[in-house]
């Protein structure tokens, strides 16, 4: 009985994906590209601070919003890796919880709606961890993804010369990033409970 393997069809070797990287890697491009995403961020929250809604901060912070969507693309194409599951998120934390104190410190923002996209943040942060500790994993869903692309275009608003004095628009956009930010941490709690029932 012949049990040699057949090749894998040209075909399907094409449709495979091409892991460059593997789980336990750190030094990939997507990481790269995160943490100069972090290292962009510094200069940008500051220049937020100290001017508000200018064209120069609303372009670096179109970047910085932008970027989280090519590095988790590179993810995808080299392989996922343990490091950057961890980078990513934080990095989003940073940035989005920084524009929202730079803005805070302003005045621009109230810190009613600071206090509670950070405490979200924080207290889920918090959360997954201990979670995982007994072997939950809770990863981050589609309500989470346009939770943090509500969160950028919160903070873009306040950024964006035009919108400047169109408060109402500005308001808006921040009250449902906060209601969905905090309607996804009620979610992840739902799934944390539906786990350790299961």
């Amino acid at each position: 009985m012949n049990t040699a393997r057949k090749p894998m069809p040209a075909a399907a070797r094409a449709a495979a994906p091409l892991r460059r990287f593997g789980e336990g890697a750190v030094a990939t491009p997507a990481n790269a590209i995160t943490v100069a995403r972090v290292l962009l961020a510094i200069p940008t929250l500051v220049l937020i601070a100290r001017e508000g809604a200018s064209w120069l901060a609303a372009v670096l912070w179109l970047v910085l919003a932008c970027t989280d969507g090519v590095d988790g693309w590179v993810a995808r194409r080299d392989g996922t890796t343990r490091s950057g599951a961890f980078l990513d998120p934080l990095a989003d934390k940073i940035l989005v919880i920084g524009g929202f104190l730079a803005l805070g410190v302003r005045g621009d923002i109230s810190w009613i709606p600071i206090a509670l996209v950070v405490g979200r943040e924080a207290g889920i942060q918090v959360y997954r961890s201990l979670a995982g500790r007994r072997g939950i994993s809770l990863p981050a869903r589609q309500l989470g993804k346009w939770k943090t692309t509500l969160q950028f275009a919160a903070v873009g608003a306040f950024l964006f010369p035009p919108l400047e004095d169109v408060a109402w628009l500005q308001q808006t956009v921040l009250w449902v990033a906060v209601a969905l930010t905090l309607l996804s941490a009620l979610d992840m709690l739902r799934r944390g409970w539906q786990e350790t029932r299961t």
